[in-house]
Formats: C-alpha cells, structure tokens, sequence
C-alpha cells in the first residue's frame, strides 16, 4: 500500500481476493456430489459456501507471505483450516447444541438438510481437512505435512477448539473469573487463528521465533475477535448480524461483555488489538495486512 492509498479500502480489498481464492481452491478440493451419497456431499458445499469472512484462510495466506512460501501451497492450508472451521459450525448449530436456525444469513445446515446429514457433512469436513494437509501437493517435505497435520489436530482437539466448546456448554452451570473466560474462549476461538498464524511459517520455514510471535499475535487478536462478537450478541440485531443475538445473555453464559460492561470490553479489545498490531510490526510492509485487520475487526457490526 502506498502512502496516498487508503488503508482499510486496501484492507477490504485484500481480504476479499483471499476469500475469492480460497473459494476457487474449496470448489477444486471438495468432492462433486455424486452417487447415492450426493446428498452429504451436497450438505459439505453448501455450509462451505454459505459465506463467511474466510479470515483463518486470510491468516493463513498473510502469515505465509511474510516468509515467501508459495501461495499455491498456503491456498491448501487455508482450505483445510476453513473446511474444519466450517465443520465446527455446522455441529455448533445442531439443536443438541446451541441450536440455531440462522448461519451467516442463511438457514443452518440441518435445517437446509436435516439434522442427520449434517452431522454426517461435519464429519466428512473435519475428515477432509487432514486429508488437504497430508496431500503431497500441500508441501514436498512429509515432515512439513506431518507438523501441520498435528497442529491443527491439537488446535481443534480437547486442549483447544472442542476443550473450549465443551467450556462453553457448561458455562450457564457456573461461575467464571474473567481469567477463566479468557481461556475459554482462546481455547474456541483463538486456538484455530493462531493454528493458522503459525501454519504460515511453518510453510515458509520460519524460525521458533517466528511461530511464538504470530501465537501471540493470534492469541490478541482473536480475543479481540471474539469480545467483539460478543458486543454484537448484546447490542446489534438478528438482521444485522445474520444470526440469533442475545443468546449468551439468555443462557446466562458469562463474556468479558457481561464481566466489564459494553466500554470496558470495548476498551479491552481496543488494547489488544494494537498489541496484535505491535507483534508483527517487527517483518515490515508485508506485514501490513496483519497488521490492521485486528483494528478493521473491532470496528465490525457483523
């Protein structure tokens, strides 16, 4: 971006041509339905291509342009990253669970099928995520594959994505600290942003150091990401937001929103988004996208 260019319209614009490519390598990946299990395979495409933000994809692809790993490469891994993203919405909507009838505008899944075929789709995405990350294509090293392939086994296991959702389920039956509030939602939320950060150099054959510093930038900014969700639930409309609202405050569930007031986590994503901003200052201009999305998503009203 030069200096006469505005920022967040170049933001808007990057954003939306890792969406398009991400898409292009989904279509591409996904199996055609086809046979007498199309429908399941019919089920995987749409909750795929309901919409969304594709921002673990745009992690992905920024984290791996800071260490110049070919694009076609990272495009896979954030196909895979958003085909276990992608899962894990389609099980969160389910009426075992929090039971919704709107994702990103749209009927949810079991409602668009039924509940049995979406549970099947879930299973068939988290099942494919590895098989993009194992492929050959993805990256020449099978060492590489393999720490991938155990990354994001551990980001979206009991000790991060799901250990979190199951925080999140008993959360009415008790009381958190805001100490504990924080791990939960770095466990639901975080621990896949930071899966794709780290991912990014993994690919490119960044250092240690490297990967400790975009942990910690996607440990900020995904809990910006994720007060900044929760402002939404209290204060935006179902219309607005493209899903239920209020939710968290009708099953009594406890946010950093409901701990410190509306200001107060406003204030508190506000500081961590400029952390974000400060941690992969260090790599210069390639960093830039990085470096403002955490400011351009608080700023979100969906």
């Amino acid at each position: 971006m030069n200096d006469h260019a505005d920022p967040v319209a170049g933001l808007k614009q990057t954003l939306a041509e890792a969406a398009r490519q991400t898409d292009q390598t989904l279509a591409e990946i996904l199996p055609a339905p086809t046979g007498l299990h199309a429908r399941v395979q019919e089920a995987m495409r749409y909750a795929v291509f309901a919409g969304g933000k594709r921002l673990r994809p745009f992690l992905v692809l920024s984290s791996a342009a800071l260490f110049g790993a070919p694009q076609a490469r990272a495009l896979r891994v954030a196909a895979a990253i958003e085909a276990l993203h992608t899962y894990s919405l389609v099980h969160d909507d389910l009426p075992c669970m929090d039971d919704d009838d709107l994702r990103r505008g749209q009927p949810t899944t079991h409602r668009k099928f039924d509940e049995a075929t979406a549970v099947l789709a879930g299973d068939a995405l988290l099942t494919l995520s590895f098989e993009i990350l194992a492929h050959p294509d993805t990256h020449p090293d099978a060492e590489v594959r393999c720490q991938l392939v155990a990354l994001l086994a551990k980001a979206g296991g009991s000790e991060g994505m799901i250990g979190g959702q199951m925080m999140d389920i008993d959360a009415p039956n008790r009381e958190h600290t805001p100490d504990e509030v924080i791990l939960l939602q770095r466990m639901k939320t975080g621990a896949l942003f930071e899966f794709s950060c780290e991912a990014g150099a993994i690919l490119g054959g960044g250092t240690i150091e490297d990967r400790q510093r975009l942990r910690g930038y996607a440990r900020d900014f995904g809990l910006a990401f994720q007060i900044t969700d929760d402002l939404i639930d209290v204060t935006s409309s179902a219309e607005a937001a493209g899903k239920a609202v209020g939710k968290d405050q009708d099953q009594g569930k406890a946010t950093l929103v409901s701990i410190h007031g509306v200001e107060g986590a406003r204030r508190q994503a506000e500081e961590l988004a400029a952390a974000a901003a400060d941690a992969v200052a260090v790599y210069g201009p390639v960093a830039e996208p990085l470096r403002l999305l955490p400011y351009y998503l608080i700023g979100r009203e969906t």
